[in-house]
């Protein structure tokens, strides 16, 4: 079941509002807790300013969820974070704040931008990489009012196109507010192109009613004062008439519907309209507006409210000219306490959408785009969950410090750092950063050295170390730090910020050691593509396997995948698909394929994997269909097998410097704890990543044994 629909709409006055109603009384006709959810509103910060909409959904279907809740940014906070090249943080922050209400909902309809204000030139965008980043299904709404079958087309055809390039996946598309007579013409072309194929399409009218305005929206929106009739505020205002002219020309003018506006000081008109008001026989009059700041005079206004109060009217400061532009301006909204607007727009909806099929549409929804925050935020929060101790030896390091802060304050993890207690001190302080639950270990000072002296000396006496050997392999932190997780004082250990892979690995193979039936420690990077995360293995330990060590690799990638969420297809490449290629390497991958069945049937069987078989043909469906049809892999391919480290290593960096891909590890595995290396050149967020990475698999293999 997907989790979220996302409302977006082509442009400005789309009709986003009545189409949020009707979809969230179909949702909630089949789903209990539906939240409701806008990335960005307009406004400022400071303000108190309530969305509209979100004040329109939550009243209606009493959400009984705290405002704050729904709301990511204001227009303005977004602005002037894209000012300031704070795009990331920006998108980091909407889905932060959307996985909050997330935890409390068990399904969220989200409704996008409203392209008026001052970050429209990035709204669609914006959009989109928030889309993506939530994996919502899309609904697009297409504003069809007062345009023709060209017009309207096209700026479907680019929004959908638009989304689809950027990896966003519709599930319907509304043509908003169309007139009868262009509707089957439009569905026609847009089916006959194939753009809707796999997304419902439905058109619904032009509403009069719902695009006017009610005196009382126009009241708030002009700043007006209510002098008369404040009962009727919720009529609706058809179109206005300006009044400078005599009674017997205004009158034939005055429609059903018509709010008046004049000079405050016209008596005439002020005494015509309400004997037009009431009337039986005149047009239903819907309010009068007074400007120039003038009110009735005494005698006037002595009349007015000694009469039965049956038209609302107003008083404004400006001149005439510019209320009655200023009124022309106004959009009309549907208000929470217009419930007759509002039964209109739910009506309208469900005769003009096939309720049933949309839902079962939405709800079924399975997003396959698995985007590279996306990723980074389930690491995170899985990491959470399970709250492991992970020992950094590398405490003396700058970046080091600065992950530990991140990870402490997130409360990922809890952190033992190793080094000279004084001079990582002394940097904390320097560097400004608070993190008072931090453990600092010296290890040739600690109180454990003794005992881990005598550990290693046990493990480690058949190769011929002497105890004062031990003591001083124990004084390094590296060795130090893996004893911790040996003995339990930790649950996983990252280092390699500062030091080599080999420095890393080489005390985890000789204390640690392997899992029981585990043959090689191996690794894998996660591969975050713009839409999906893919892994690879083994790109960083071993140079050249051989068939069984190959088809243990691919065993350890399927099973890590598996635990990071990732369905693994498993593909064990080669320089030939099939068995269209010949020769010693291709003849390897054969065997590892077949022996890697074989392991799976008693460990994993239900896992799909085939081989040898090229790049090409493991990821891309097309080619699959030629070159390996009828593969359950080929095309779907999420678990890639390079063949040696020469081609996985140089695999993974093409990949994450020419597609612009975040490379996650590598990950080691294989080993009965988890210890997991770092690249000298590693960046913060890298080192905050792989600590998640390494608390996950503390929690996967405490569960397996």
């Amino acid at each position: 079941m997907s989790n979220s629909l996302y409302i977006t709409s082509t442009e400005a006055r789309s009709g986003k509002s009545a189409i949020c109603l009707g979809t969230m009384e179909t949702l909630l006709r089949k789903i209990d807790k539906v939240g409701f959810f806008r990335p960005i509103i307009k406004g400022s910060p400071g303000k108190n300013e309530i969305d509209h909409d979100i004040e329109l959904i939550s009243s209606r279907f009493n959400l009984g969820i705290p405002y704050e809740m729904m709301v990511g940014y204001t227009a303005a906070e977004a602005a002037e974070m894209i000012s300031m090249k704070k795009e990331q943080e920006l998108f980091e922050g909407i889905i932060t704040k959307y996985r909050q209400l997330a935890e409390r909902c068990q399904f969220i309809l989200c409704e996008g931008t409203d392209f008026a204000s001052s970050i429209a030139a990035h709204e669609f965008d914006i959009n989109a990489e928030v889309i993506r980043n939530l994996g919502s299904s899309v609904m697009l709404v297409a504003n069809a009012n007062r345009k023709g079958v060209d017009e309207t087309i096209q700026s479907i055809e680019t929004a959908l196109e638009s989304l689809n390039e950027r990896g966003c996946q519709p599930v319907a598309t509304i043509i908003n507010r169309i007139h009868p007579d262009r509707e089957a013409a439009v569905i026609e072309h847009l089916t006959g192109k194939g753009l809707v194929e796999n997304q419902s399409i439905y058109a619904i009218p032009d509403v009069a009613a719902l695009g006017k305005p009610t005196i009382g929206e126009i009241a708030r929106i002009l700043d007006a004062e209510v002098l008369f009739g404040e009962e009727f505020l919720n009529r609706h205002a058809h179109q206005f008439t300006v009044a400078a002219m005599h009674l017997e020309n205004l009158l034939p003018r005055i429609e059903r519907g018509s709010l008046i506006i004049t000079p405050g000081d016209r008596a005439d008109v002020i005494l015509a309209c309400l004997s037009a008001a009431a009337a039986k026989s005149f047009p239903q009059v819907a309010g009068l507006i007074l400007t120039g700041g003038i009110v009735p005079a005494a005698p006037l206004w002595k009349l007015i409210r000694g009469s039965v109060q049956i038209l609302p009217i107003l008083s404004v400061k400006t001149n005439t000219f510019p209320t009655a532009t200023a009124v022309d301006k106004i959009y009309a909204s549907i208000s929470p306490d217009d419930d007759r607007k509002i039964t209109r727009a739910l009506a309208i909806f469900e005769k003009h959408v096939d309720v049933e099929k949309l839902s079962h549409r939405i709800i079924n929804f399975k997003s396959t785009v698995v985007t590279p925050k996306m990723f980074e935020y389930e690491l995170i929060q899985k990491a959470k969950a399970y709250k492991k101790h992970i020992v950094l030896p590398e405490g003396e390091e700058e970046r080091i410090l600065k992950a530990a802060e991140i990870l402490l304050r997130r409360e990922v993890v809890d952190i033992t750092v190793l080094g000279n207690i004084q001079i990582i001190q002394e940097k904390i302080a320097r560097l400004g950063l608070r993190m008072a639950s931090l453990m600092i270990v010296e290890p040739t000072a600690s109180d454990l050295l003794e005992e881990y002296a005598d550990t290693y000396y046990r493990l480690r006496k058949h190769k011929g170390i002497t105890r004062d050997n031990a003591r001083d392999v124990m004084s390094d932190a590296t060795y130090f730090g893996t004893m911790m997780v040996h003995r339990g004082d930790a649950d996983g250990m990252v280092s390699g910020a500062v030091h080599s892979t080999a420095a890393t690995v080489r005390p985890a193979f000789e204390i640690i050691k392997t899992k029981p039936g585990i043959s090689i420690v191996s690794s894998l990077f996660f591969m975050c593509l713009s839409s999906r995360v893919l892994v690879y293995g083994d790109c960083a330990v071993n140079p050249n396997p051989d068939a069984n060590q190959l088809a243990a690799i691919a065993m350890s990638s399927a099973h890590t995948a598996k635990s990071f969420g990732i369905e693994p297809f498993v593909a064990m490449l080669s320089y030939s698909t099939g068995a269209s290629g010949k020769g010693e390497d291709v003849e390897k991958v054969r065997k590892a394929t077949e022996l890697a069945k074989k392991m799976a049937t008693e460990s994993f069987p239900d896992l799909k994997i085939d081989g040898p078989i090229q790049y090409d043909a493991a990821i891309d469906p097309s080619v699959a269909k030629t070159k390996m049809p009828g593969s359950d892999v080929a095309g779907n391919a999420t678990v890639l097998i390079f063949p040696d480290l020469n081609t996985g290593n140089n695999t993974y960096k093409a990949v994450q410097r020419s597609a612009a891909a975040v490379a996650i590890g590598p990950v080691l595995q294989g080993l009965k704890h988890p210890v997991n290396d770092l690249s000298r050149g590693c960046t913060i967020p890298d080192i905050v990543n792989t600590v998640a990475i390494t608390a996950i698999q503390a929690e996967t293999e405490k569960v397996d044994t």
